[in-house]
């Protein structure tokens, strides 16, 4: 089979990423059983790819062993798109995705280098695991296929498919931010990661930001560049190849969201919260546990709110809910007990009969709960120390059915740049200032929230997670989403590649 043809007609929207959509676990009776995972990138493709005969690569969440295909074919079923599994040992798990991935990459790029670990073991480990993923790709490729690889997990996938013969079209997105140039050339294979990029034929960024620090890295570290273009889609020439640099704001299924949001599960669900905390000002904190989303900067803050104004003793309750995330790496199990002691530390300076100011949650909350806590929450305070996009903000937004809801936002969080006209935007690091903005938010009279929130609405539905993969598309390959319909009764089927007749 020749999959070597850049003019192919594309018929099938095939994604690769580090982890599929769905995490495998073996039951009592030692029998796979499949649930959904979580992220924004699943957040955000899932509702894409469902029911349109595409195609989802990636590791599955286990080491393999039993009928872990069979599984997979259950779970295809469920999502409405095909899985394909790329195993891993516990080996590379540690090296490639809680080594290299989460202890250099991740830390880096969310200016946090102080944290990284450049251990060159996990580069070895991290090139192995990207060939791995390029060896199901190839087995796993049809004619027409246009294939989109996702994140910093995966950056090596392109020259992987070029030493193979591959020259068809090839897209990746960077959901995390980019660095600018003296972050970037701490890291010690800077040049290979660069070069590796370039094999792509359209690199997608979240904002301006990110690609001006990717032009930057790209001229001053590779020769021979020519940069030239403005607007969304830049044009870069490099080691004879044209690439298409663009910006592409995440989005997410808007229209999903406030269709839940209304539901009479979780209106019931809504209820009971503001029945549990009444008379006062919700303030809602959701967040994966990670150290860039700054939630230790957050309570300290809030802390400060209520040390400098004494009226929102008794009026408002932060609840911070804190997924659990990376339970592996010990530096994220010392953020988790940090977390824990200044809960306990607020609640014991402040609390007052009948009111406690921080409630805490340190679980996964099931669908219902989270849009119901989106839809009670008077004030949603996202403010990560960095962040490629944050789909946790435009989630509470379009869920905030009533209009009558605050968003304050971390300047630092990718959709500030879409978001600024509706929000309140905060420095993470200044605690009086963020302190200052849940005073203002709770102070905010109803009129200035609504039209703060409608706006923040309307850029929602506008930018939705539709319209970020057409604008990908269109950019990649001169297409859009309706190119690759819905197929009614779509009945996805997962065989190997080695099976296929």
């Amino acid at each position: 089979m020749s999959i070597s043809d850049g003019n192919q007609r594309f018929r099938r929207l095939v994604v690769v990423s580090n982890r599929l959509p769905v995490v495998l676990t073996k039951s009592e009776t030692d029998d796979w059983e499949s649930e959904p995972s979580h992220g924004g990138l699943i957040t955000a493709l899932a509702p894409v790819l469902r029911n349109r005969g595409g195609l989802w690569i990636g590791w599955p969440g286990a080491l393999g062993g039993g009928d872990l295909h069979g599984a997979l074919k259950v779970a295809s079923r469920k999502v409405g798109y095909e899985l394909r599994p790329v195993l891993l040992t516990e080996d590379e798990i540690d090296g490639f995705y809680y080594g290299f991935s989460n202890e250099i990459v991740w830390p880096l790029f969310h200016d946090l280098q102080s944290r990284c670990n450049f251990d060159p073991g996990y580069w070895r480990i991290y090139e192995t695991v990207n060939r791995k993923f390029v060896e199901v790709i190839f087995e796993n490729l049809q004619p027409g296929d246009y294939l989109w690889v996702h994140d910093y997990h995966l950056m090596l996938v392109a020259p992987g498919l070029r030493e193979r013969g591959f020259r068809g079209s090839v897209g990746f997105f960077l959901h995390i931010p980019f660095p600018p140039l003296d972050l970037f050339v701490k890291l010690p294979w800077r040049s290979e990661f660069l070069r590796a990029m370039l094999e792509y034929d359209l690199i997608g960024f979240q904002t301006p930001r990110d690609r001006r620090n990717f032009i930057q890295c790209v001229r001053a570290l590779i020769k021979d560049i020519e940069v030239e273009g403005r607007g969304r889609v830049l044009l870069v020439r490099a080691g004879g190849r044209e690439i298409r640099i663009g910006v592409f704001p995440v989005g997410i299924d808007s229209k999903s969201f406030e269709r839940e949001a209304r539901s009479q599960n979780v209106a019931e669900a809504a209820w009971y919260i503001h029945e549990n905390l009444p008379e006062r000002q919700i303030v809602l904190g959701v967040d994966r546990l990670d150290y860039s989303k700054g939630i230790p900067e957050r309570l300290e803050a809030f802390r400060t709110a209520l040390a400098r104004f004494p009226d929102l003793l008794q009026k408002v309750s932060l609840v911070q809910v804190v997924v659990p995330s990376r339970a592996n790496i010990p530096e994220y199990q010392l953020l988790k007990t940090e977390i824990e002691q200044m809960v306990g530390q607020i609640n014991g300076e402040f609390t007052q009969a009948g009111w406690v100011p921080v409630h805490y949650a340190f679980r996964n909350l099931s669908r219902t709960e989270l849009l119901a806590h989106y839809r009670t929450a008077e004030i949603g305070l996202v403010t990560p120390l960095k962040d490629g996009m944050n789909l946790i903000a435009k989630e509470y937004c379009a869920c905030s059915l009533e209009e009558n809801s605050v968003l304050i936002l971390s300047e630092f969080a990718g959709a500030a740049a879409q978001l600024q006209r509706g929000a309140l935007l905060v420095n993470p690091y200044d605690t009086e200032g963020v302190a200052e903005a849940v005073y203002q938010a709770f102070t905010m009279d109803t009129a200035e929230r609504r039209l703060r929130m409608r706006r923040l609405r309307q850029s929602i539905r506008k930018q939705d997670i539709f319209w970020w993969v057409d604008s990908f598309l269109h950019a990649a390959i001169a297409r859009q989403l309706d190119n690759f319909p819905v197929i009614d009764d779509y009945q996805p089927q997962i065989m190997m590649g080695k099976d296929r007749s």
